[in-house]
């Protein structure tokens, strides 16, 4: 039962995503027909269409550029977090159909750095792998037996009974487990869930995902993601009394990622 840490690949996006939100833009401003929206188009000037977008706060055209990302090595505490953003797509690593035969997991910084709470922490792992383990052998033998006396296939009722066992032993794992995902989100989607979970005051984990996800979209994109992130890369903290008060930290951490988060 390894440790893992999160991990974040583009999986694919929209082709040529700044030129197909700028002509959706010009769509928008000019009697251009559809057949010209795209003329000339340079990327020069589907930049400017772009910063333009951003500085008039015109949002429903970037909606037409998607991203797909892999993301792993994340907990299952991160799943509920992350689908709670419901204009996007989700599949999922399924815990009724995968068998957990010594599942990876998650370890926050905060135990990881103390040697005591640590070894609590990988302790309860293993007694959390030990119960799973056993509570999905015995329940699949108990599902075989009744599937054959109804007069199934062997080979089918094993099958069948391990599917099943699973569906329920499932129920003991923790939060910590690990697992998969493959989630899309256009660039309006995206600059919400920045616009979240970028901020120092999101949880660890998603606050990880979101800085790659970001750091990836700002090379097939710069000027599209150029003001994304939490608010005080663009303006004031939103946050109130319970900022940070580390904004200016910020701007720098986030414009190091590239593009001019200015």
């Amino acid at each position: 039962m390894p440790q893992v840490k999160p991990k974040v690949t583009l999986i694919s996006h929209t082709p040529d995503p700044e030129r197909t939100v700028a002509a959706a833009a010009r769509l928008c401003y000019s009697p251009a027909h559809l057949d010209q929206v795209f003329d000339d188009m340079t990327p020069e000037k589907a930049a400017g269409f772009v910063d333009m977008l951003s500085e008039i706060g015109h949002q429903s055209p970037i909606e037409h550029a998607s991203f797909t990302f892999g993301i792993e090595g994340v907990s299952r505490a991160l799943l509920t977090q992350i689908t709670r953003h419901r204009i996007a797509s989700f599949s999922v690593q399924s815990q009724r159909y995968v068998v957990e035969d010594g599942f990876d997991y998650v370890i926050p910084p905060e135990i990881e750095k103390e040697e005591r709470a640590k070894a609590l922490f990988i302790e309860a792992m293993g007694r959390a792998q030990e119960a799973y383990s056993t509570l999905q052998k015995q329940l699949a033998h108990v599902h075989e037996a009744a599937l054959i006396a109804e007069g199934a296939d062997p080979k089918k009722a094993r099958a069948a009974a391990q599917k099943k066992a699973a569906e329920d032993a499932r129920f003991v794992l923790p939060n910590a487990c690990d697992t998969k995902m493959v989630v899309t989100m256009n660039a309006r989607s995206l600059y919400n869930f920045f616009s979240l979970r970028c901020c120092n005051r999101a949880q660890w984990e998603i606050r990880e995902v979101a800085g790659q996800m970001l750091a990836l979209t700002r090379k097939v994109a710069p000027h599209l993601f150029a003001k994304a992130g939490p608010p005080c890369v663009a303006g004031p903290c939103t946050e109130g009394k319970m900022t940070c008060g580390k904004a200016e930290e910020v701007r720098k951490r986030f414009s190091a990622l590239g593009g001019d988060a200015t």
